[in-house]
């Protein structure tokens, strides 16, 4: 292996442990801000505003953070993204539980609006970075599947983590612990992260050619936007709050064991999210297909995820009341959404670097990824405004509304 392969390979390792890191910390305080304020009492609507500027700051971070990399180069944005999240936890630990509720809303929206500058700032810079670092042998499908997969893996871990240090040490502790842990990162990349990120790339003084001349990128971005709405608009808040209501019992104990129980299905949901992505290359045949076999499985996967949230929202709406049977089926039902999501969202990301152009890749990821944030910003609205109006059987319709909105748009692709 060549010096330059081997400085590539090492600054790929340095860019996923740097991931991972983030990714751990936005997981477990996205757990932290959602069931701490639900104990408070806040309505799902209410609960939904929290995370609306976490998702509107994504679409702006991902159009600007594309020039900003081809400005600045991969590692500043990686830092930028890292410094920010320090900041947005040590923001938050100042929250008064004296506050009103609406100064409450208000302060914690902005803060997640950091977070969600910081979120995107480092996937925009993890993502670019495999196209420019993977070899060229045929190996880019693998190399984002194992840095997505594995990222989801981790962002799992933290939604668990997020449920336990809310119920072992408490909302403030959990989260000076985490931007210490966060910060121990930061300086360890900072300080050995080898060469092999690019710097400036061509046309970086330009701010024009956001949007891609390329229609199969475009097309792309429309449908991951309501891909991710598809998954948001149950996840964000409707399933943790009725799996929150069904589980406990009222008592101190009972929102206790509760935690731990969404906080270890939110997890598993995510944790089979990564293994599957990263999985996804072997289980389509292999990770040296052609572009067009892979396009032709992203559209026959969308379709597949059509049925499930309708057939979960017909069963919430024939049983009318909760039930341990209920429960399990939603369990099983939502672990099979995730499965097929995990499909559909793996192949996406490795066309989005198949279809992007070297030397525009981060602006072609970042429209990608903005589109990706809208999709979470409508799921997010749309997460608390229907379980609100709905109920869960309103929620997951929507988010069947979303998944067959995903599949006419990636139809375009053929």
């Amino acid at each position: 292996m060549t010096a330059g392969a081997v400085n590539g390979l090492r600054a790929y390792m340095a860019v996923t442990a740097a991931y991972w890191a983030f990714m751990l910390s936005d997981g477990a305080l996205r757990m932290l801000v959602l069931l701490h304020f639900n104990g408070l009492g806040f309505s799902p609507v209410q609960l939904a505003y929290l995370f609306l500027l976490y998702e509107v700051a994504g679409i702006v971070t991902n159009l600007a953070a594309g020039w900003l990399a081809a400005r600045f180069g991969l590692a500043a944005t990686l830092y930028a993204g890292l410094g920010i999240q320090i900041a947005a936890l040590v923001a938050l630990a100042q929250l008064d539980p004296g506050w009103t509720v609406g100064a409450s809303v208000i302060f914690v929206m902005a803060v997640q609006g950091a977070s969600g500058v910081a979120k995107d700032l480092a996937k925009m810079s993890s993502k670019s970075a495999v196209k420019v670092l993977a070899p060229a042998d045929g190996g880019l499908f693998r190399w984002v599947a194992a840095l997505t997969g594995s990222k989801n893996a981790v962002k799992g871990l933290g939604f668990f983590l997020g449920a336990a240090l809310l119920a072992v040490a408490g909302f403030q502790a959990a989260i000076w612990a985490m931007a210490a842990v966060l910060a121990v990162i930061l300086l360890a990349v900072a300080l050995f992260l080898p060469p092999g990120l690019p710097g400036r790339m061509k046309g970086a003084d330009s701010w024009s050619g956001w949007r891609s001349s390329d229609p199969r990128v475009n097309r792309l971005s429309l449908a991951r936007m309501f891909l991710f709405g598809a998954r948001d608009v149950w996840f964000v808040v409707g399933i943790p709050i009725y799996f929150q209501a069904v589980l406990s019992d009222g008592t101190a104990d009972g929102r206790r064991e509760a935690f731990f129980l969404v906080g270890g299905f939110m997890a598993a949901w995510i944790i089979l999210y990564g293994v599957v992505q990263a999985a996804a290359p072997r289980l389509l045949g292999g990770a040296d297909r052609r572009d067009t076999a892979v396009t032709l499985d992203a559209i026959r996967w969308a379709g597949f995820l059509v049925p499930i949230p309708f057939a979960l929202a017909l069963a919430v709406l024939v049983a009318g009341d909760p039930a341990p049977w209920l429960t399990a089926l939603l369990v099983l039902g939502l672990l099979g959404f995730g499965y097929v999501f995990a499909i559909n969202s793996a192949v996406h990301s490795y066309l989005i670097l198949a279809f992007g152009q070297t030397e525009r890749i981060t602006r072609d990821v970042g429209f990608y990824y903005m589109a990706n944030a809208a999709g979470r910003l409508m799921g997010t609205l749309l997460s608390g405004i229907s379980y609100q109006l709905g109920g869960l059987p309103l929620c997951l319709a929507t988010a069947g509304m979303m998944a067959t909105a995903s599949w006419i748009a990636v139809r375009r692709l053929a």
